[in-house]
């Protein structure tokens, strides 16, 4: 169990990172896609929307030529990176890892051979005209060559109010879909954490999000210019569950829950 979850204290980024992110695994998926798609090596990336800019942290492991910004709007959560996470890096690679408390949307943003928007956290953006503008800065940032990364998630069953449930060390995670709206397709998620034997600790984060569709994505993208955009859908484990394993689909398939990332191309 992760020391920060061991004693009658609760840290909420920590059980977040326990519950929802892999964050070693998103880098080298980062990296990998890079690769696959243009034949050589991904140097810098942005992590937008970072919070405590895990993925970041584990991108500045994968080599010495490896640089990552992140950049969020919160100091909270920047300032948790910092003093959890950072620290668990060498000297070296904190010299390549740098934060910004800064809007996405603002101007003479860091360059980046990838810039990645994850936990579907552009979501925050309801009107079609600001997610273009996001798409159109992101695209102005990349490098030649570069690639722009964002998640999406979907299905049925995320057209009325659910509850997803997780065992994590010491805890149990509560995804809910507390209301959702079919005519705007906006929706609120809370995210709860219940420890062993203690009070349910309701409402730890909360999300006011639009669902943006792979196709809304797609056009918005297209329509900032980027010149083809792609997407890696999730594979289907023996247990029904999503396997964690992504490749590029023409079709997806149906899903009650599905998870896809949707690339664009510079």
């Amino acid at each position: 169990m992760s020391s920060a979850l061991a004693n009658t204290s609760f840290d909420k980024y920590a059980a977040y990172g326990m519950a929802v992110q892999v964050p070693k695994n998103e880098a080298r998926f980062l990296r990998l896609l890079y690769r696959n798609l243009n034949g050589s090596e991904p140097q810098v990336l942005r992590e937008d929307f970072c919070g405590t800019f895990a993925i970041c942290c584990e991108w500045a492991k994968l080599g010495a030529e490896k640089r990552a910004v992140g950049l969020d709007i919160d100091p909270e959560p920047l300032a948790y990176g910092a003093k959890h996470y950072l620290p668990k890096l060498t000297a070296p690679q904190r010299k390549r890892v740098k934060t910004l408390e800064r809007d996405v949307l603002g101007r003479n943003l860091i360059k980046a051979d990838v810039v990645c928007a994850l936990n579907f956290s552009y979501f925050a953006f309801h009107a079609r005209d600001t997610l273009v503008r996001y798409f159109r800065s992101a695209r102005r940032s990349l490098n030649e060559n570069g690639l722009f990364v964002v998640d999406t998630f979907g299905g049925p069953q995320h057209g009325e109010p659910s509850v997803d449930t997780k065992r994590i060390p010491g805890m149990t995670y509560y995804f809910e879909q507390e209301h959702f709206d079919p005519i705007n397709n906006r929706t609120r998620f809370s995210i709860h954490f219940k420890q062993n034997r203690a009070q349910r600790r309701k409402r730890a984060f909360t999300y006011d999000w639009r669902m943006w569709s792979i196709p809304e994505i797609r056009d918005a993208m297209l329509d900032a210019g980027f010149s083809a955009v792609e997407v890696y859908w999730e594979g289907t484990a023996r247990d029904g569950r999503g396997s964690g394993r992504f490749t590029r689909k023409e079709r997806g398939e149906p899903c009650q829950v599905w998870v896809a990332y949707v690339v664009g191309r510079k």
